[in-house]
């Protein structure tokens, strides 16, 4: 195996490639102490202590520091790891290590997220949310049955009723014009056409 680039992420720590593919990110001593230098052989032993004794421990602590300051997703803090520098493998046992304390939880993330946020937005709005952040949409609607089961739709009528009314906005006193710019605000946010349309028909105090 031989050392074919060397790379600076920044002045302590450095890139590194072996045989031209990416192999990991070490810090500027570490070189030095396992004899990595451009064009010259790394040797098995060295390749070894990195990969199942250095990077493991380094990246099970980064990932622990990370989730003492917020909650991640399984896809989150994947992409945190691979951003470090981490190669794939050693991410994946990074997870695997803070997953077996339940340290990160996918499913108790999604009933989480959903409790802070069904209040403000709207599910479909929720489970975008989610997506982005890596939590399959049968995960997403499983949580959404646990945290707010059959109350979905008195849920949004209620949050269409805040906007209304946080907007001043009166179905009996809008024009049709006002009424299609309001259907078109309350559907991009995320919100069923039905309920938009009884929100817009009846005075909103009936909904």
């Amino acid at each position: 195996m031989t050392v074919t680039e060397i790379a600076e992420v920044s002045k302590s720590r450095k890139k590194i490639w072996i045989d031209e593919e990416f192999a990991f990110v070490l810090y500027s001593s570490e070189l030095r102490v396992y004899g990595i230098a451009k064009d010259k052989e790394i040797t098995e032993e060295s390749y070894r202590r990195i990969m199942t004794e250095l990077l493991p421990k380094r990246a099970k602590l980064r990932a622990m520091n990370l989730l003492q300051k917020r909650a991640y997703t399984t896809r989150e803090l994947e992409d945190k790891l691979i951003m470090g520098g981490y190669p794939g493998q050693i991410v994946r046992e990074a997870i695997e290590y803070v997953a077996s304390f339940h340290y990160v939880d996918d499913d108790s993330y999604a009933c989480d997220y959903i409790t802070c946020s069904r209040e403000k937005k709207s599910k479909r709005r929720i489970f975008q949310e989610l997506a982005a952040k890596g939590i399959p949409a049968d995960m997403a609607e499983q949580a959404w049955e646990q945290t707010v089961g059959e109350d979905t739709d008195l849920l949004e009528r209620e949050q269409i009723l805040h906007l209304l009314q946080k907007k001043k906005f009166s179905a009996e006193e809008a024009t049709p014009k006002d009424k299609q710019k309001m259907m078109a605000f309350l559907y991009r946010k995320g919100f069923s056409a039905e309920n938009i349309r009884n929100a817009l028909l009846l005075d909103i105090t009936s909904i």
